[in-house]
């Protein structure tokens, strides 16, 4: 799914705009125990906890795709027969309504996903009559393409909070409130199937993970029983221990300034069409920078034999996992610079008398520790003016 199709959906978590038919929820405890479950129906809930229900499943589809938003892509034979796509396939075409299928759902949630302290697992249906859009992309209310009948999985800690001091309105006085058990925001879910050109797609599922490093593969594996994805973090550091590899002692700054700033530029360009897919980076396009740069071609032929190691032949990378296109950070193990990535030409390494420096150029407002400094050029030496110097007994008096 892109961007502007997971913002459609997401606009439907809406108290006036959604057509949830039906709410389950399981608590489970630190011991992998069901502590209670619930069905309801959204209309049932008073109007302030609905909103709630709503901002999680919303929460569940927030952050970026390829990073935090993954596709999972079934294989033809597993929508066939396999036993993890027809479970989902049935809680879905039953909205809910047969506690056989979601019971089974929770059950392989609770059984395999490693997760410390209480969660909540929540799982709601949606239909979506999808209007119809001309090709200049306006909406035609009154013809709807088709029905997009959906689950959506989210699972939340359940933190407790401290006793603090809190205001009490029908006393008009402060008391201790005392500690209790917090839904928070969502740590993992998924919504299947997706809504691929806004159209239903039954061979791939939207999976969430709130940190990009944790991905869960236990949970996927018993979910979707599908090829476990690479996490953003892993796919980065493989990508910068490559270039270290293949590289060795033309790895400069001024390389990967190069190669940060086009790869930047890259995903600036490209994030301006909000229906493509996230940006992938070929081989061809990564070589094609270090050639740019002056990278002798044996290191440039190096990295591209170690890359089809690492990642595959032909495979390309994500871009948004290899390069963070608002941060560039500089690090020593007693320095850390942080640099605004759009100027990074402000920063370069010198050796002098034999010693290594990473120089800044400071043009003008530079603080140390919240103070103004100035910099300037060292005080000039006091002036001979040809004055000349005698002992005393070159005096003459």
């Amino acid at each position: 799914m892109n961007r502007k199709e997971i913002a459609e959906i997401r606009r439907r978590f809406n108290i006036d705009k959604n057509a949830i038919s039906c709410v389950r929820g399981c608590y489970v405890n630190e011991r992998r125990e069901i502590v209670s479950t619930f069905n309801r129906p959204l209309l049932s809930f008073p109007q302030e906890e609905a909103e709630k229900y709503l901002a999680i499943f919303k929460r569940t589809l927030a952050g970026m795709p390829g990073k935090n938003l993954i596709d999972i892509e079934f294989r033809p034979d597993q929508v066939m027969d396999d036993e993890e796509h027809k479970l989902l396939m049935g809680i879905r075409n039953t909205a809910l309504t047969v506690d056989q299928g979601v019971e089974r759902l929770f059950e392989k949630v609770i059984a395999n996903l490693q997760f410390e302290g209480h969660y909540l697992i929540l799982l709601m249906h949606d239909a979506y009559d999808v209007p119809f859009r001309t090709k200049d992309d306006q909406k035609v209310d009154e013809i709807n393409e088709e029905v997009f009948n959906y689950i959506l999985c989210s699972i939340c800690p359940v933190k407790m909070t401290k006793p603090a001091l809190s205001y009490f309105a029908e006393d008009n006085d402060f008391h201790t409130r005392e500690s209790d058990w917090v839904v928070a925001a969502p740590e993992l879910g998924f919504m299947f199937p997706t809504f691929d050109d806004r159209a239903t797609n039954i061979y791939s599922a939207l999976y969430f993970t709130r940190d990009a490093a944790e991905m869960h593969d236990e949970f996927i594996e018993a979910v979707f029983n599908t090829d476990k994805p690479v996490p953003a973090v892993v796919q980065k550091e493989n990508f910068q221990t490559l270039l270290e590899d293949a590289l060795e002692e033309d790895l400069s700054m001024e390389v990967v300034q190069t190669v940060h700033e086009q790869i930047r530029d890259m995903i600036e360009v490209h994030n301006q069409d909000k229906t493509a897919e996230p940006l992938v980076i070929s081989k061809r396009e990564v070589t094609g920078m270090l050639e740019s740069c002056g990278v002798p071609e044996e290191k440039v032929v190096a990295f591209e034999t170690k890359y089809d190691e690492q990642f595959g032949l032909g495979m390309p990378l994500k871009a948004a996992n290899i390069v963070e296109p608002k941060k560039f950070e500089v690090r020593t193990p007693d320095v850390v610079v942080q640099v605004n990535p759009l100027r990074s030409d402000l920063v370069e390494t010198r050796v002098i008398d034999g010693f290594k420096y990473i120089l800044i150029r400071a043009d003008e407002g530079v603080e140390v520790n919240g103070v103004n400094i100035n910099i300037g050029s060292a005080p000039a030496p006091a002036e001979d003016n040809g004055a000349q110097y005698m002992s005393e007994d070159d005096c003459p008096f």
